[in-house]
């Protein structure tokens, strides 16, 4: 039986392997996306992405520094994806 630490350690790997490929698959559907809706959805979830990479950070490096950090951008995220959306609806981000 493994113990705790290296069950930890290698569970942090492969989170990070597959939103390292869900982060590449996202940038390919910014890249092709059809539509601007696409694109917007594609910028949301490489935020959503970047985040969860630097959560995985602050596990690994067992600090909290990053998961403030991870706070921040999410906050920032929301709101650029939210006035994207409304440009790109209404040619206006402030009325």
């Amino acid at each position: 039986m493994m113990p705790a630490e290296d069950l930890m350690s290698w569970g942090v790997v492969v989170a990070f392997a597959i939103i390292a490929i869900s982060q590449v698959l996202a940038m390919v559907r910014l890249v092709i996306g059809p539509g601007t809706g696409d694109r917007i959805l594609a910028l949301d979830t490489m935020v959503v992405n970047a985040i969860g990479l630097i959560v995985l950070i602050g596990i690994w490096q067992g600090t909290q520094l990053f998961f403030e950090a991870a706070l921040i951008i999410a906050m920032l995220g929301f709101v650029s994806t939210v006035a994207y959306a409304r440009f790109v609806l209404r040619g206006d981000i402030i009325e």
